[in-house]
């Protein structure tokens, strides 16, 4: 709720700070210090995996099934390779088995050059050198085999490939390969050399072998066209100067096991001008640089887990991403976010980057310009660094039709720019100093579960202000100091809405209609509102909520609410007949799509 903002910031100069373990520090930019951590608000208790999970290197590598279109170019099995020449290093000096017509092959100390005008040949690397390289022009596609090489180049690339057409890298099974750049390039003429592993055309990456890639210039592997990841492949990058994956078309994550590291300012795991799509595999990314200005640009831009131009869509497989810099981000798309199915952690630790007092980058779990759309999967973010820290952020429209959604955030755990609609799934929204879920557009739930919690006066469990708040299905549950009141004009499942003080963390709430639920107030308040509604509810019927009741026969709980079959004790604190699609008891916030007042 951003009018709100200068209410919170006086109430955080009195406030007792209790920090969290993801405290940051203040890692010199410019712009003013902020205070970052953990609930500024309120004794919590255990949130779950959201609160604690952590994200590190993982080589380990995965059992996966592949189904090869036969038509598809991009698999090797679907070329023909049947013409080998063996290239192997031995510290400066190479040897080379195998001609071919129409291939030369030119050694100076450990630099290899090849120069191709034919296509189905495959070249077989292999052996160990300090100060070499593998470089090679043609105008044919052409497979490269890793068996077993370790190149490191300290002026240049250590494999350029200038050739514009499918270079097929295959790990050969069981092997162990190496590639290293150097800090500064010696350029021959106009080529272009961006990386430790570069290539001009498309790199297809298949095989069961290992790649380390260590960068120290710019990328660690890059293509000027686009690069796929197949399952089996298990590849480690560490960048110290640039992004670690940078494609300026695509890049597509089939399969595979695939982890990197970035250390620069505003590196990305994986960069690409065009989209970003993983279909399976395990993408691992850890970023610890911190935002910087872009003079061409004239904005300030950040690091990130993966970062797209384009598209970002995830189907399947796992993501996960970790930015401990200032202003860095999990996925960062400049149009649309989709999240089709899979699993997606993020964490993001530190605060916002501001370059000269009015420039900022903020830490964000999920970033998308455009709409961003979960229709399954799960989806898990923390981000404890300060204001703006949010877990989920569209620019445009947001939409959940599906799938789990577990957010934790310092600022609002949820946000749109946009519309905002909920047809399914299980979301779980906490923030620490903002709102649970916060749209400036419409809000519209009509299925799932919806826990969103909010942090006290100002901030509210559900924000939707002012425009329409809407709910037709599902169940859902808001704490917060305030809370949107629904529409009565489109909302058809009751609602009741409900103003207290002084609830613990811990303390049971039931909710009783036509069924029981029971719900485990995640933190405490002094003074609070209480959003519920749900299909146990019904218009004309009774409602009843008591707080410190037992419930019995509690099914599996989300988050602290199930559904249970039986209820007795405690003390009621709403008890009423539901006369109105939505019931207010002790509350005067504001309604959605206007007609209240804000406080």
């Amino acid at each position: 709720m951003k009018g709100k903002k200068w209410i919170m910031a006086l109430a955080l100069l009195t406030a007792a700070t209790a920090c969290s373990p993801d405290e940051p520090g203040n890692n010199g930019t410019s712009g003013r210090p902020e205070t970052s951590g953990g609930d500024q608000w309120a004794t919590t208790i255990d949130l779950g995996e959201v609160r604690t999970f952590d994200i590190a290197v993982d080589s380990t590598s995965l059992t996966e099934t592949e189904n090869i279109d036969l038509d598809d170019e991009d698999y090797v099995e679907n070329n023909e390779f049947t013409q080998t020449i063996g290239i192997t290093w031995n510290g400066d000096a190479v040897s080379v088995n195998g001609t071919v017509t129409g291939v030369s092959v030119e050694t100076d100390g450990g630099h290899v050059t090849v120069v191709s005008t034919i296509k189905g040949v495959n070249y077989v690397l292999k052996g160990t050198t300090d100060n070499g390289s593998f470089k090679i022009y043609g105008e044919k596609k052409f497979q490269l085999t890793l068996n077993g090489v370790s190149i490191t180049n300290p002026t240049g690339a250590a494999v350029n490939s200038q050739c514009k057409k499918r270079c097929y890298v295959v790990l050969a099974d069981g092997t162990y390969n190496q590639f290293a750049d150097g800090s500064d390039y010696a350029f021959t003429d106009d080529e272009d050399m961006k990386g430790a592993l570069f290539a001009e055309g498309k790199l297809l990456f298949s095989g069961s072998g290992h790649l380390k890639v260590t960068a120290y210039y710019k990328f660690g592997i890059c293509s000027d066209d686009y690069i796929l990841f197949r399952p089996g492949v298990n590849i480690y990058v560490n960048a110290t100067a640039g992004s670690a994956i940078k494609a300026n078309d695509a890049i597509l994550m089939r399969g595979g096991v695939v982890n990197v590291e970035c250390s620069a300012a505003a590196a990305k795991g994986m960069k690409c001008d065009g989209f970003v799509q993983v279909d399976g595999g395990r993408f691992t990314a850890l970023t610890t640089g911190a935002g910087e200005w872009d003079s061409d640009e004239q904005d300030v831009k950040a690091s990130a887990g993966i970062k797209a131009d384009s598209l970002i869509t995830i189907n399947g497989g796992t993501v996960l991403a970790k930015s401990t810099g200032r202003g860095g981000k999990g996925l960062s798309s400049d149009q649309h976010v989709v999240i089709n199915g899979g699993t997606v952690k993020l964490i993001t630790t530190n605060m916002q980057y501001t370059y000269n007092n009015r420039y900022t980058a903020k830490s964000k779990g999920i970033k998308a310009d455009g709409d961003l759309t979960i229709n399954g999967g799960s989806v898990m973010a923390r981000t404890t660094g300060g204001e703006g820290s949010e877990a989920i952020e569209s620019k445009a429209r947001l939409t959940i039709n599906n799938g789990t959604v577990e957010v934790y955030a310092y600022d609002d755990a949820i946000n749109s720019a946009g519309n905002m609609t909920i047809a399914g799934g299980q979301i779980f929204a906490y923030s620490t100093n903002n709102d649970g879920i916060d749209t400036n557009g419409t809000l519209t739930v009509s299925g799932g579960t919806v826990i969103s919690c909010g942090t006290t006066q100002p901030e509210d469990g559900f924000d939707s202000d002012q425009n329409a708040f809407i709910i037709t299905g599902g169940t859902v549950v808001g704490l917060g100091g305030g809370t949107s009141v629904p529409s009565t004009n489109g909302t058809t499942q009751p609602v009741v809405v409900l103003g207290g003080t002084n609830i613990n963390a811990g303390t049971l709430l039931t909710v009783s209609g036509n069924g029981v639920l029971a719900f485990t107030v995640p933190r405490s308040y002094n003074s609070y509102t209480l959003l519920v509604s749900s299909p146990i509810l019904s218009k004309g019927g009774t409602c009843s909520i008591a707080t410190g009741a037992n419930a019995s026969g509690s099914g599996s709980s989300f988050h602290g609410l199930a559904t249970a079959t039986g209820v007795s004790g405690g003390n009621t604190i709403f008890n009423a007949t539901l006369s109105s699609i939505v019931t207010t008891s002790n509350y005067s916030g504001g309604m959605g799509g206007g007609g209240w007042g804000r406080w």
